[in-house]
């Protein structure tokens, strides 16, 4: 004998997980369906889910690493040498990757800083952490700075700031290129501004 209140919930449920890409479990299930208000049970859902073959798909959480200096490309000498307080404008930024997840997943962020205000002069958002993300951020900051050379361009060793390609985009605008030592975050730590 059919159930007719089990089939409407299964049908129910196939359609929430449909509508939230099988995100919910069998709590936020329960809570989904009681404020279309079917009186039901966190347990009678799970079990309803299994029948229908719902099943929460888990997304890659895991944090990605954003430095990779086991490269075959050159570092350059640190000479920014930790000295992050500078007297004017466009003498020296600093630049770092970082990630922020959002609904798509994880995105990376290259940010490029001025360090006499400690203002945000360049960035660049995408799904790939390469090259082509830092050259984003440096060609915003040259834009919007277009800053005389010898300024100094300080980052960590990472593979996309020690490629030629972005090394290259240095020379060309008359920028020292600068990278924290080995294995020495706080080369790369700009403080904050009291």
């Amino acid at each position: 004998m059919i159930d007719v209140e089990e089939t409407t919930l299964i049908a129910r449920i196939q359609a929430i997980a449909a509508k939230t890409r099988s995100s919910y479990g069998s709590r936020r299930m329960t809570r989904a369906l009681q404020e279309e208000g079917f009186q039901v049970g966190r347990y009678k859902v799970r079990r309803l889910m299994k029948d229908a073959g719902v099943v929460v798909k888990r997304r890659n959480t895991r944090k990605p690493q954003t430095t990779d200096s086991r490269h075959d490309y050159g570092v350059a000498p640190n000479v920014l040498d930790r000295q992050f307080d500078v007297n004017e404008p466009n003498v020296a930024w600093a630049g770092d990757l970082t990630y922020v997840w959002t609904q798509e997943g994880w995105l990376y962020l290259a940010v490029l800083l001025d360090l006499y205000a400690r203002k945000v002069v360049g960035w660049s958002l995408g799904s790939r952490m390469d090259v082509g993300l830092v050259k984003g951020a440096l060609e915003m900051a040259i834009g919007r700075r277009n800053p005389e050379p010898g300024l100094i361009h300080h980052t960590d060793r990472g593979s996309q700031y020690a490629c030629h390609a972005y090394r290259d985009m240095l020379s060309q605008h008359g920028m020292v290129c600068s990278m924290s030592g080995k294995g020495e975050c706080l080369d790369n730590g700009v403080p904050r501004t009291p």
